[in-house]
This record gives C-alpha cells, sequence and structure tokens, in this order.
C-alpha cells in the first residue's frame, strides 16, 4: 500500500486574497505624459504605482509632500545653533566657578567683566536671530499653508 496517498495534505504558499484583482488595463503615454506622471507619482511619496494610479482614477486622496530646501535648511543651522547656545552656557557656569577658585577676588572680577560684555553681545545677536526667525516664518512658511 503506498503511503503517500494516506498522508494529510499540506498547504503551503501565501493565502489566497479574498477579492484579488484580476482585471487588467493597460495604458499609453507620451514623453511629456509619463514626465509629468512620474513628477506627480514622487510627489505623493507612495510606493506602490499601481496603487497611485487607482487613487488617481477613484478621486481618492493623494497626498502631496513638497519638501522647501530653504526651510529644511534654515532650520538644521538654528537646531545646530541652538546645540552652541546650551554649550555656551554650561561653559559660563564652569568658568565663573573657575575664575573664582583659581583667581583672587579683584582678577576674577575683571575677567568676569569682560565675560558680561560679551554676554550682552551674545544676548543682542540672539534678539537679532529671534527676530529674524519671526519674518522668515512670517514669509516663507505661511506662503506655503
Amino acid at each position: 500500500m503506498d503511503q503517500s496517498n494516506n498522508r494529510p495534505l499540506r498547504k503551503s504558499g501565501r493565502n489566497p486574497k479574498k477579492d484579488p484583482a484580476v482585471f487588467r488595463y493597460s495604458i499609453s503615454l507620451n514623453a511629456e505624459e509619463n514626465a509629468r506622471f512620474l513628477s506627480l507619482f514622487e510627489q505623493s511619496q507612495m510606493n506602490v504605482m499601481a496603487h497611485f494610479i487607482t487613487a488617481c482614477i477613484f478621486q481618492k486622496t493623494i497626498k502631496t509632500i513638497k519638501v522647501d530646501k530653504v526651510t529644511m535648511d534654515y532650520y538644521m543651522r538654528l537646531t545646530t545653533l541652538y546645540g552652541q547656545f546650551r554649550s555656551v552656557g554650561v561653559n559660563y557656569n564652569q568658568i565663573v566657578k573657575l575664575l573664582f577658585r583659581n583667581f583672587s577676588e579683584k582678577k576674577a572680577s575683571a575677567y568676569l567683566y569682560k565675560l558680561e560684555k560679551q554676554t550682552a553681545e551674545m544676548a543682542k545677536l540672539c534678539q537679532q536671530i529671534i527676530q529674524l526667525t519671526g519674518e522668515f516664518e512670517a514669509k516663507y512658511l505661511k506662503e506655503n499653508e
């Protein structure tokens, strides 16, 4: 007797879809239409071109994300500047402690006076940065919304 017929069948592979897409359509585009189609597809940031096409046909919402390089660059530089200001604050505290520990009170006061002048200049610079950031947001970020 053949035992291979008595074994239960093993099901392998992917589970079948409940509603498989079996209907296919073909379209032809010229070079200009294809370039426009590809740019729209890239702007949508969808991963599958077929999903993008069906979304266009059935007028589903298509998300389009526009990345503004100028805004990203400004944001990155502002973030870097913020990190530098934080490190300056930490160094400021360490310097004050070292001045009073290692120098006489008169000499430490003289160095602190110079440090205060530099701090006042840095505060003016911070105010200018805040003003420029406000102008940048008003001009570029509000336009795009």
